[in-house]
């Protein structure tokens, strides 16, 4: 059994590899937002992605591990057009170059607009939009695959989002989703970047469902980051992750947990992972 210094200790280094403490009170989960509002108390809710964005530290140079993680959980589900929702600055995006015929990158940042323009800028093949779900989207053609990483969980009105994005996508197509898992990993730092919830597989079902699309896949993934981010925001109330120590979390934790969820079931975890059928 272990000593209550041992638990400490282990605790003390799950939330040195996921994130900073923040000042004050901060253990219990925040309430979600609404967006709307600009954030609780008055906040500024960050943008999901650009210059100096919170939620870049995830999935930028910090975390290169974490993204080949993404990419290759996602890559099998995409067929030869794709819709990149949020794209942000293009990290994910670009690891699709060479195997699309067809790329739509977007984000309703206006920075991330401007260089995803000046990155594709003479590219016949990608075309770049402003898009704020929910929205009629205008694209040139319809693609076989839509995805969102870490995006629908900044969105209210989810189903309607689902729905204007079945409409650009061809029949029998898919739609992945990429989420933050469960609302017991909710804090600070999902308040600051405007998320409205955490999504477990059912509740994410229940929107799919809704939507009127059919679940393929659809999973907790990413366990051994959820125990690690419950101690840091529920128990040592980080408010954001510290870009050098995400570094290390992503070259130990991540590639662990890669390799555990090769041959275990993860029960939670935290993302949850979906790709929903498009009716034909």
């Amino acid at each position: 059994m272990q000593s209550p210094g041992q638990k400490k200790s282990i605790a003390g280094t799950l939330l040195n590899l996921v994130g900073s403490r923040t000042k004050g009170p901060g253990p219990a989960a925040a309430p979600a937002p609404d967006p709307a509002s600009g954030g609780k108390d008055g906040d500024v809710v960050q943008p999901a992605a650009g210059e100096g964005a919170l939620e870049n530290h995830l999935g930028g140079d910090e975390a290169r591990n974490y993204r080949k993680y993404e990419y290759e959980t996602v890559a099998p589900h995409v067929g030869r057009s794709m819709l990149e929702v949020g794209s942000g600055l293009g990290h994910f995006s670009e690891q699709f170059a060479g195997r699309l015929d067809y790329l739509v990158v977007s984000d309703n940042d206006p920075y991330c607009v401007g260089r995803l323009r000046e990155r594709y800028d003479g590219d016949d093949e990608v075309e770049v939009i402003d898009l704020a779900l929910p929205a009629d989207i205008v694209i040139r053609r319809k693609v076989d695959t839509v995805v969102m990483m870490n995006v629908l969980e900044h969105i209210k009105d989810d189903v309607q989002a689902l729905r204007d994005l079945a409409s650009v996508t061809e029949p029998g197509g898919r739609i992945v989703i990429w989420v933050p898992g469960y609302m017991q990993l909710y804090g600070d730092f999902d308040r600051k970047v405007g998320h409205v919830t955490r999504y477990t597989p059912k509740t994410l079902e229940a929107s799919v469902r809704e939507a009127g699309l059919e679940p393929e896949v659809l999973k907790p993934i990413n366990f051994l980051g959820g125990i690690a981010w419950w101690f840091a925001v529920r128990r040592g109330g980080a408010g954001y992750p510290d870009p050098k120590l995400v570094k290390i979390y992503d070259r130990t934790v991540v590639p662990l947990t890669r390799t555990i969820e090769r041959v275990v079931k993860p029960p939670f975890g935290q993302t949850v992972f979906c790709v929903a059928r498009v009716p034909r």
